[in-house]
């Protein structure tokens, strides 16, 4: 869920952005406040015998972690999540955590030499579906891999797009059919480098858009196979936060789902293989899930 951006650090402060996570954390706030007070009115309304189970948490083991095309990190990994759901379902608000289980190097601004780093995550967001077919979700992308290592200042609610390793976006989903969806993210503003340097010096924000279609092509059993093919540009600068031009397909592939069987155990897998034209990569992704 993050970026593997090269890492810049800048004394200019941006005004622009820093309101951005503000707004972000206001939105969230009332979101949550919301959510607070939506469980309180359901408590009262609910029977000793009734089923539902606001909260929710899940784990998954990973060989790589993939996102938009990019290779976030490129080692195994641990994720977890924790989300509260409405009763109705619509109202979805969560944390997203990835541990690597390998390290990565990052060059010390100081020293100039190689360090090891551990991948560190930790996102959020809130979710909510308008019918069965169209959400709206905002996302805040906390990727800290590295920041102490690097000789950085850790600020976890920093946006500042200097720093290089927060940011934001708004995404919608549509199920256009049973079998296909559209998804469109558009990163707020310029966060962790989602911008372009102009002549003159000044910083120009890029408002990344990425637009995907995935759609399942073949089902048997359990087993259940999609392709996808996902691109970004932008209307404003002559790069994007995912590519070097203005517009470019960077996310080409398949994943298919199946449920391995450990005894009387069905434990659900996606193998995802994922190329991007643009940095010619390609990768196989391994996704198991524990619970």
């Amino acid at each position: 869920m993050k970026n593997s951006k090269p890492f810049s650090v800048k004394n200019k402060v941006d005004n622009t952005t820093q309101k951005l996570g503000s707004l972000f954390l206001l939105m969230l706030s009332c979101v949550f406040f919301f959510g607070v007070n939506l469980i309180s009115a359901q408590e009262k309304e609910v029977e000793s015998q009734d089923e539902y189970k606001p909260f929710s948490m899940s784990a998954h083991i990973k060989n790589m972690h993939t996102w938009h095309g990019f290779v976030v990190h490129p080692g195994a990994i641990f994720a977890t999540s924790l989300e509260y759901n409405s009763r109705n379902s619509k109202l979805t608000l969560g944390l997203w955590g990835g541990a690597g289980l390998t390290n990565i190097d990052v060059v010390n601004i100081n020293t100039g030499d190689n360090v090891s780093a551990n991948y560190q995550e930790v996102s959020i967001y809130a979710k909510y579906r308008i019918s069965d077919n169209v959400f709206v979700e905002a996302v805040s992308h906390n990727n800290f891999t590295g920041v102490e290592e690097r000789g950085d200042k850790l600020r976890y609610w920093s946006y500042d797009r200097d720093q290089g390793y927060n940011f934001v976006d708004l995404n919608f989903g549509l199920n256009v059919s049973k079998n296909t969806a559209l998804y469109l993210a558009t990163i707020l503003g310029g966060g962790s480098g989602d911008y372009e340097i102009k002549a003159n010096g000044e910083l120009e924000n890029s408002w990344t858009h990425y637009f995907e279609i995935k759609s399942k092509v073949w089902e048997k059993d359990d087993y259940k196979l999609a392709l996808f093919v996902g691109g970004a540009w932008s209307f404003i600068t002559d790069k994007t936060f995912y590519t070097e031009a203005q517009g470019n397909i960077i996310n080409v592939g398949a994943s298919l789902n199946d449920k391995i069987n450990l005894g009387k155990l069905k434990i659900p897998a996606e193998v995802t293989a994922m190329w991007n034209p643009e940095k010619q990569k390609t990768v196989l992704q391994l996704d198991i899930t524990i619970f």
